[in-house]
């Protein structure tokens, strides 16, 4: 699907080693002294960064981008995105979080063929791509068998971005799965360890005291691999799931809590007390109902944030939203928290800066990848963005870069892209791109689950009905566990 190219005949060449060159952009070095630079270039030199300051020399080879007017920054990462899901783009989107646990863990998730994760993940690493994202954690949870899995993997391959496989199976108990002799095969034969693919587990804790989690939980420890997990989520994981892993230990600095939008401030102890973070999907948390986007609430406990995007079957597939709407959310509720005590907030505790940091450097650090990744600095990886789009009447003035990324700019304005120092995207379009072929295996998945679904059924699933069951309590169909804990009421929001 991808070449070294731009498609038409007269394009320049974009070969995967050729320095690159952006001169003269607004630069967001996202570094320790979080430096604005206007007027300044980044020269990469294969897969590092070379240099970054005013009038650098090109290199006789050098593609030379002009970046004058426009915004260089590093390249996003979002950490916790279910990709396989992304070919039934905007299926759900009015789906709450329990239509969607009906849909995909009860019901019609089950129908997906390995075919179907590759055509997900596809799209779904084409478009981040497209919008500036360039390292992305697959929370693939979507693996019923190995052969999805590898699938899911072929289909990462192929298109040159940097990510992260979180195996899951939502279909199975993590027991069972990650103790599963052809799970151990494809983790040797598949995960190499180049710095272009990193591997995880991604598994659910329900709360039940019997702990069904715990072998995966060693899993994870003997492969020395992070664990990703959806907690504090309403209407399934709750403060007994992270008083679980910290009991037994489980708790690391690897560790990723996404969501974490219904814990109390004892879970958030924890999490801060054992160095883990928070993957944030704040357009996720908004409207499916996981609780109230929590950076209002975990910034006072100095928790390392991070922000994904979650799904395209609901969601956009940027990261700028997840910018906007995460700045809305807590500002809006840093303002009804101070009117409910009859005062005024005069001045707003979280600014444009922090989640463009969030979604760059907040991203490496959540991955374990601050060392070379998330800031444009000498000897990092050259992951670089270069926001310019000299057609559009929003593209100026440039008056504050960081307010500039998170309220003004979107997918189309991102003018190139450069990942492990290969360009990506060149001049607004993708390079070597066939998207015509990406949507061909697209429709074929679509149509497929249509007519496996039937006409009424899949119209049907666009606002399915709730089944009598356990799935206001617990989704996951491994254990009969039941609790109301994990739809409790949080204290703060007692009389509220």
């Amino acid at each position: 699907m991808y070449g070294d190219t731009v498609g038409d005949a007269t394009a320049v060449d974009l070969t995967p080693r050729r320095p690159v060159l952006l001169r003269g952009g607004t630069v967001l070095a996202m570094d320790a002294r979080r430096q604005v630079l206007a007027d300044t270039d980044v020269l990469t030199v294969g897969d590092r960064i070379e240099a970054v300051g005013p009038r650098l020399d090109a290199p006789h080879d050098a593609l030379v981008i002009d970046a004058t007017g426009g915004i260089v920054m590093p390249g996003m990462i979002d950490t916790h995105r279910h990709m396989w899901q992304t070919a039934m783009r905007g299926y759900g989107a009015d789906w709450t979080l329990t239509q969607y646990f009906v849909w995909y863990y009860l019901e019609s998730g089950k129908l997906f063929r390995p075919q179907d994760i590759h055509a997900g993940n596809l799209l779904a690493a084409i478009e981040a791509l497209d919008a500036g994202v360039t390292t992305v954690l697959d929370w693939s949870h979507g693996l019923q068998t190995v052969a999805h899995a590898e699938a899911a993997l072929d289909a990462l391959r192929s298109v040159p971005g940097r990510y992260v496989l979180a195996y899951g199976n939502i279909q199975q108990p993590p027991e069972q799965w990650t103790a599963a002799p052809e799970f151990r095969d494809f983790v040797r034969r598949r995960i190499t360890g180049d710095d272009m693919l990193g591997f995880q587990l991604a598994f659910d804790v329900t709360g039940d005291p019997a702990f069904p989690e715990a072998p995966a939980f060693e899993v994870a420890r003997d492969l020395g691999v992070g664990v990703t997990t959806h907690a504090g989520v309403w209407g399934a994981t709750s403060d007994d799931s992270i008083r679980l892993m910290y009991e037994g230990g489980y708790m690391t600095p690897q560790t990723t809590y996404v969501h974490a939008a219904s814990l109390s401030a004892d879970s958030y102890h924890r999490i801060a007390a054992t160095g883990g973070a928070i993957s944030v999907s704040t357009e996720s948390e908004q409207s499916a109902g996981q609780g109230y986007p929590p950076t209002w609430a975990i910034r006072a406990h100095g928790i390392p944030v991070s922000l994904s995007m979650d799904t395209s079957v609901w969601w956009s597939g940027d990261l700028f939203s997840a910018m906007r709407t995460t700045l809305g959310a807590d500002r809006a509720r840093e303002h009804f928290e101070a009117h409910l005590r009859g005062e005024t907030v005069t001045h707003c505790a979280l600014r444009a800066e922090h989640v463009v940091e969030w979604a760059t450097l907040g991203g490496a650090r959540t991955l374990g990848r601050d060392g070379d990744l998330g800031s444009l600095e000498a000897g990092k990886k050259a992951d670089v963005v270069l926001i310019k789009n000299d057609a559009s009447p929003v593209s100026f003035p440039l008056l504050n870069p960081y307010g500039h990324v998170a309220f003004q700019a979107q997918r189309g304005d991102v003018h190139s892209v450069l990942v492990n120092g290969r360009v990506v995207k060149h001049e607004r379009r993708l390079v070597g791109v066939d998207l015509a072929a990406v949507r061909r295996e697209v429709e074929a998945t679509t149509e497929y689950l249509r007519a496996s679904l039937g006409d009424e059924a899949w119209f049907k699933g666009m606002n399915p009905d709730i089944p009598e069951s356990k799935v206001l309590d617990n989704p996951y169909t491994y254990t009969e566990y039941r609790s109301a804990a994990t739809r409790s009421t949080r204290p703060d929001l007692e009389g509220r």
